[in-house]
């Protein structure tokens, strides 16, 4: 593919934030034209990505996300490593709108050079995850950051969109199990790499380890196989306690995921799975910018609202339109 002339492919290798930031709003934009460039960037700049570790947290709301984050980012730095942090807030569904606060959230750590914080709408996306969060990882790896941490929309069924996205997915836990271990989706369980109880300090240090108690009891009735068995942990960001041992952790799951072999064809697995995701949206897009789809979708979305017609027979038509 040629090289795209109103883009600096070096500068982005180079790591300057600029260049990082400009491909990264091309790959983001839903205009027709920034598209064609923006694939062109991906392009020659896929050989440069796949030498970061990928990180997944998230946690119910409230247990201090971007605490954690900016206090593990910051212990990143320290030990000379380079971290993006892709923190996607929540699009409203009404006006379309976004609060994209984590740089205000992660005032220490944005201020650092070594970091780099990109807050970017879900735009409704499944699992509480950018459409083009992928596409941002890839980019900032070519820039040369060495751990990138996703920051996910709260706890739901439908997280596994972003666990099925990094290398390891961490959930982020508050002290007092009860009646919130109850509530924890099993599918969550059975897809977290760790658990870590955050705000392990002050009145709630000892609540917390009674906590880590119950819930490595709760891990220990799901099935794990493999070569990891998903600890559970106690942090406090606050007082940034145990941080380091997070890390220490992730790393030995990297290292032993490498020894069984299981790291790279777990990203290849990941890379198709992100394919067959993007023929279905673009094959739902092209379905949608059909003129005769268009014109018949009125009348189908009348018909099917007064029960004239079966949502799948209107569905039928429209594909057989199609």
């Amino acid at each position: 593919m040629n090289p795209v002339k109103s883009f600096d492919l070096q500068a982005l290798l180079a790591g300057e934030r600029r260049a990082l930031a400009k491909a990264i709003t091309l790959a983001e934009s839903s205009l027709d034209r920034h598209r064609g460039e923006a694939e062109a960037i991906l392009e020659q700049a896929l050989p440069h990505s796949g030498n970061s570790i990928r990180i997944g947290i998230t946690g119910v709301p409230g247990v201090g996300k971007s605490t954690f984050i900016e206090a593990f980012g910051l212990h990143l730095i320290n030990q000379g490593k380079r971290v993006a942090v892709l923190a996607v807030d929540p699009s409203s569904p009404i006006a379309g709108g976004s609060i994209l606060g984590d740089k205000t959230r992660m005032e220490e750590l944005s201020r650092r050079d070594e970091a780099f914080i990109r807050p970017s709408p879900s735009g409704g996306a499944l699992g509480g995850v950018a459409q083009k969060t992928r596409e941002t990882m890839l980019l900032c790896e070519a820039a040369g950051y060495d751990v990138i941490l996703v920051e996910t929309v709260g706890v739901g069924q439908s997280e596994y969109q972003v666990a099925g996205m990094v290398d390891f997915f961490a959930v982020l836990m508050l002290p007092g199990g009860g009646d919130e271990l109850q509530g924890i989706k099993k599918g969550i369980m059975e897809l977290a790499d760790a658990l870590v109880i955050n705000k392990a300090d002050g009145d709630s240090a000892q609540m917390a380890t009674m906590t880590q108690r119950q819930y490595t009891s709760a891990m220990n009735l799901l099935r794990h196989s493999g070569f990891w068995s998903p600890p559970v942990m106690t942090c406090s960001a606050l007082e940034t306690v145990n941080i380091d041992a997070v890390w220490d952790m992730i790393q030995d799951y990297q290292r032993k995921a490498l020894e069984a072999g299981s790291f790279q064809p777990k990203r290849a697995q990941q890379n198709r799975d992100w394919m067959h995701q993007l023929v279905n949206e673009l094959l739902l897009l092209r379905l949608r910018q059909n003129a005769d789809v268009k014109a018949l979708l009125p009348e189908l979305e009348q018909r099917v609202e007064q029960s004239q017609i079966t949502p799948y027979a209107a569905a039928r038509k429209i594909m057989e339109t199609f």
